[in-house]
């Protein structure tokens, strides 16, 4: 790895040339591959310097005040080599220290604290092992490495946390931006004291390990926001999975104008909230945000006027004026029960989580034929496989033409980050892309990818991909008259509605999102 420097005309330039030394931008330069395991952390934010690079037994340093002999000596002693010095700005390198110690410093001195003792209280004895997480789960260790893994998670942005045990250790995992991390490997002794910790927190019975559980909990977060966490267990071989889910109302932006869709898209699904009645369906697969889209429809449309039920499994967000429904199928409410009491509840509009079975999508289909306006999900890949989903389900052609007023389908796809994104030099892919969206665009540059310290891997939050097909009458004849899917996908397009893969491409062209991501998001190879 090198490290590359750059000259400058300012004032902090001019120091740096004349004590002879390089300076570096810090806010450009990959940080993945630096070896910050050589020094201590404690060190390295006492001293505010940062390991870049190793070559033999010279490390190489960022620091913002190179005149701080006694912290530059007391790191050649720690480290055993020579120092090089590179100079940074102040504020870049606090950011940089931060993010790269901050992050799993605790949780990794908390986990190695608590292997201590658990080392230290092994013993030899009889009793059953959940009797051992009861004692265990009240301990400071444990505390604090719970708490520290759920803040870790709050202050990274992340959706979700994974803590599976196998037979030789424990992996924890944080989902980024819809993509999985591995961020802590405990020894598999300490699972199970973890996930009881947990299980006690989301008062969940710790005896109970042979079926699935879900409860919830709630989390103060160090900037004094209230984070609702659902988790899920999950026996597996080697003991408890436990799986979080970051509920965040704080973090999201319910409106239609924050949703990413571009201004006939947006046209599209505001007039169909507009219409007393119809179904408008939203589709993708788990994580693809269909719950955000349906809460900024309703969000739209919650005034004193209209009387909005929903049926959730589960509730993730708790909107004031709305009666929400937990579907609870073990007590026998489930969303078919729900959306028939709701019927006799005078409705004007009624959300459905999921459309699951025959008998809900029948409720729903009836609902939006009735004077009622219906919102509901549904997990299909693209917006014609719904019709075909749901014909498989036993839905006649003649009630989806006349009852369903929009389908969307949707995807979350991972945005560059707008510090380190660079341009690709590659003609052969622009013109694949034109040849998709159309010669018409003004596109003459993509970017890709390339990694700074304000990002993962040179990307940086998500974007929503839209797929939005209003049934036109076009459209609504063809499904009428039984065509296959290829027909209807051919309909829409003659209609001028774009697919998931134009619009990605559209993104990657308006240099959000790089072909690679695209690519990724449409499954499609190059």
């Amino acid at each position: 790895m090198t490290v590359q420097v750059k000259e400058s005309e300012n004032t902090w330039g001019d120091a740096c040339n004349k004590l002879g030394l390089p300076q570096l931008d810090l806010i450009s330069y990959n940080l993945k591959h630096s070896p910050t395991d050589l020094i201590d952390q404690n060190l390295v934010k006492r001293y505010q310097a940062l390991p870049l690079a190793q070559y033999g037994n010279v490390l190489t340093l960022a620091v913002a005040d190179p005149c701080s002999q006694r912290g530059i000596d007391e790191l050649r002693f720690h480290t055993g080599l020579l120092i090089d010095l590179v100079i940074v700005e102040k504020a870049a390198l606090r950011q940089a220290i931060e993010h790269f110690t901050l992050a799993s410093h605790n949780l990794k001195n908390d986990l190695d604290n608590l292997q201590e003792d658990a080392i230290q209280t092994t013993v030899e004895d009889t009793s059953p092992a959940w009797e051992e997480d009861i004692d265990g789960a009240n301990d400071t260790p444990i505390v604090k490495a719970v708490n520290d893994i759920l803040q870790d998670a709050i202050r990274t942005r992340t959706s979700d946390i994974h803590i599976e045990p196998y037979q030789c250790f424990c992996r924890i995992r944080f989902r980024q931006d819809g993509l999985l991390y591995e961020v802590a490997r405990p020894p598999i002794t300490l699972a199970g004291r973890l996930i009881s910790r947990l299980k006690i927190l989301a008062e969940l019975d710790i005896a109970e390990r042979r079926i699935p559980q879900d409860g919830r909990i709630k989390v103060r977060s160090t900037s004094g926001r209230e984070i609702d966490f659902r988790i899920s267990t999950l026996p597996t071989l080697w003991g408890e999975k436990v799986v979080l889910r970051l509920l965040d109302p704080a973090a999201l932006k319910l409106g239609i104008e924050h949703l990413g869709f571009n201004s006939t898209q947006e046209s599209a699904f505001r007039t169909a909230l507009e219409k007393p009645q119809g179904l408008i369906l939203v589709t993708g697969p788990t994580g693809s945000g269909k719950s955000v889209t349906l809460y900024s429809g309703l969000a739209l449309l919650n005034e004193e006027k209209r009387n909005i039920s929903t049926a959730e499994d589960p509730v993730e967000i708790h909107l004031d004026g709305i009666n929400q429904v937990q579907i609870s199928p073990r007590k026998g409410l489930t969303f078919a029960t729900a959306m028939r009491a709701f019927l006799r509840q005078d409705p004007d509009v009624v959300m459905v989580g999921e459309i699951r079975d025959l008998d809900t999508a029948d409720i729903s289909i009836k609902a939006a034929q009735t004077g009622h306006l219906v919102l509901a999900t549904l997990h299909t890949n693209s917006a014609v496989e719904t019709l075909t989903r749901l014909r498989n389900m036993g839905i006649a052609n003649f009630n989806l033409a006349s009852s369903i007023t929009l389908i969307i389908a949707q995807r979350l796809v991972r945005k560059l980050c707008e510090f380190c994104k660079t341009p690709v030099k590659n003609t052969r892919q622009l013109d694949k892309i034109l040849g998709v969206v159309g010669r018409g665009s003004n596109c003459s540059q993509i970017f890709q990818a390339n990694g700074c310290n304000r990002c993962r891997s040179g990307y940086s939050g998500r974007v929503g991909i839209y797929e939005v097909v209003p049934i036109t009458e076009p459209i609504s004849r063809i499904i009428i008259a039984g065509a296959d899917s290829i027909k209807v996908a051919d309909c829409v397009q003659t209609e001028g509605f774009k697919t998931l893969r134009q619009a990605a491409l559209e993104q990657v062209m308006n240099g959000r999102i790089s072909l690679m991501e695209a690519n990724r998001l449409t499954g499609v190879t190059d």
